[in-house]
């Protein structure tokens, strides 16, 4: 329904309706009857009046909001917390938004915009969880194409098998990053630098193990051998990442609208971002076993899942509309991947045998996976931290 809508027939007087008020929201029904809202919102009239200013200030975003929610998330991204809301004679910044939401009309004509909530449409989930299947159902064709055409076909023959499936199965991440619980808001999508740093990472997990032991033993000297078993974990878990993202956002809107404040929604929301970080680790260390069980046991699954993790905490900021943390977060996974080969090398400089020392041991001890576990752990750690610290904001789960 419009805001107009909302608002009935009132007659308006001034600034708030004589009589008539706008029905209440059910999201914010714990604050205020109208009928309290409207008194309070007359008796503060005139030069005493603490909400004036503030209603002038943020006027463009009152007369286009559908619902009080939309106004309080608006208002926390601008700074306004609970204890701001005091000064205007608010207990909260949800009853500070009701308050707006009533004094300001709407702007006629504009048309009505839902919001970011997650759709419950059945036919919609159905479509793009069809599209999250894609990545995971190429790399696993691929994969038997090629084991089946072992020794049958040459070697350019299952190159260009092999290079087919790698585009089918980009294709498939590229729609589902553009539909559904995985895709940016608009103006909030990946950088370029994401990207990349994505797929050196996902190609680290194909080669970053067999690179390491031919740097170590004095090359590299040739091709590099494949481990697929952790990609195809990886592709097979993005169906189950979409879900999270679904399940995380519809949990999310749901803490929004029965919260009474924003300190009472954060405290809400950080249980559920834990609770869908570790479902999805627990779905993926399956698929990776799954997938070490049918094609190999080369690479680190450690890694993969510390990567996994990684680029789900990556996606779920930039989904609601912090990318930079999280492309500084693959960046500085890439940057410590790439350091470790970079090292052993620079140490066959003269007089920089000590460079390489470290990460000599630090293999030698762990083994070449232990690398792109450190460099994965670190940055996902620290891109929970941010995802705990902004995703807790009602401003990350309200329309921009």
């Amino acid at each position: 329904m419009s805001r107009e809508g909302q608002q009935g027939d009132a007659a308006p007087a001034g600034e708030l309706a004589a009589e008539g008020a706008p029905p209440r929201a059910p999201e914010v029904a714990h604050a205020h009857p109208a009928s309290a809202v409207r008194k309070t919102a007359v008796g503060r009239r005139g030069t005493a009046d603490p909400v004036r200013a503030l209603m002038h200030r943020h006027r463009d975003l009152c007369e286009r909001a559908v619902d009080p929610l939309e106004i309080a998330a608006g208002l926390e991204a601008h700074g306004v917390t609970d204890r701001t809301a005091a000064r205007y004679r608010h207990r909260d910044v949800f009853s500070l938004a009701e308050e707006l939401f009533a004094r300001v009309p709407a702007v006629a004509g504009e048309p009505v915009v839902t919001g970011s909530a997650p759709a419950r449409d059945v036919t919609t989930r159905a479509a793009w969880s069809l599209r999250a299947l894609l990545p995971g159902a190429a790399c696993l064709a691929t994969l038997v194409a090629l084991g089946l055409t072992d020794g049958v076909l040459g070697g350019d023959a299952r190159l260009a098998l092999g290079s087919a499936g790698a585009l089918l199965a980009l294709t498939g991440l590229a729609l589902t990053l553009r539909t559904g619980p995985l895709s940016a808001r608009e103006g909030a999508g990946s950088s370029g630098a994401a990207a990349l740093g994505a797929c050196w990472l996902l190609g680290y997990v194909l080669y970053g193990d067999d690179l390491l032991h031919q740097v170590l033993s004095g090359g590299p000297e040739g091709p590099w051998t494949l481990t697929p078993a952790p990609l195809l974990g990886l592709a097979v878990a993005v169906a189950p990442a979409a879900w999270c993202a679904h399940l995380f956002a519809l949990a999310a809107h749901r803490r929004l609208h029965g919260s009474h404040a924003l300190e009472e929604f954060g405290a809400g929301v950080r249980p559920l971002l834990f609770g869908v970080v570790a479902l999805f680790v627990c779905v993926l260390a399956a698929l990776l076993h799954l997938a070490r069980l049918g094609f190999g046991t080369g690479g680190s699954p450690a890694g993969a899942a510390a990567l996994g993790v990684l680029l789900l905490l990556a996606r779920l900021l930039t989904v609601h509309g912090f990318p930079e943390p999280a492309a500084t977060g693959l960046a500085a996974a890439c940057a410590m991947e790439a350091a470790a080969p970079a090292l052993i090398l620079a140490g066959r400089l003269p007089g920089l045998h000590a460079v390489a020392r470290p990460v000599d041991a630090l293999i030698e001890a762990a083994g070449p996976g232990v690398v792109p576990v450190l460099a994965c752990g670190t940055a996902a750690l620290g891109l929970l931290v941010t995802a705990v610290i902004a995703l807790s904001r009602a401003s990350a789960h309200a329309a921009p």
